[in-house]
């Protein structure tokens, strides 16, 4: 059931962000390559600050089930 889930999940959200990629792909096609470079740099540098406080909660509810146990 949680594989089913999961596929689900990837499939509906690779859709989601294909479909968000219009404004971002006008931009650089307009201009060029130190646009696109900016572009890239600051979709790398949004990027980096969700996958840090998901391993952050992640790695919270690890510490707490660890010293539960203890």
């Amino acid at each position: 059931m949680m594989k089913r889930i999961i596929f689900f999940v990837a499939l509906f959200v690779g859709q989601i962000i294909n479909a968000q990629c219009a404004m971002c792909k006008a931009v650089v096609e307009n201009g060029d390559v130190s646009i696109a470079e900016g572009v890239n740099n600051g979709i790398t540098y949004l990027m980096v600050f969700p996958y840090i406080l998901i391993g952050v909660l992640f790695f919270a509810i690890y510490r707490y089930r660890k010293q539960a146990k203890n």
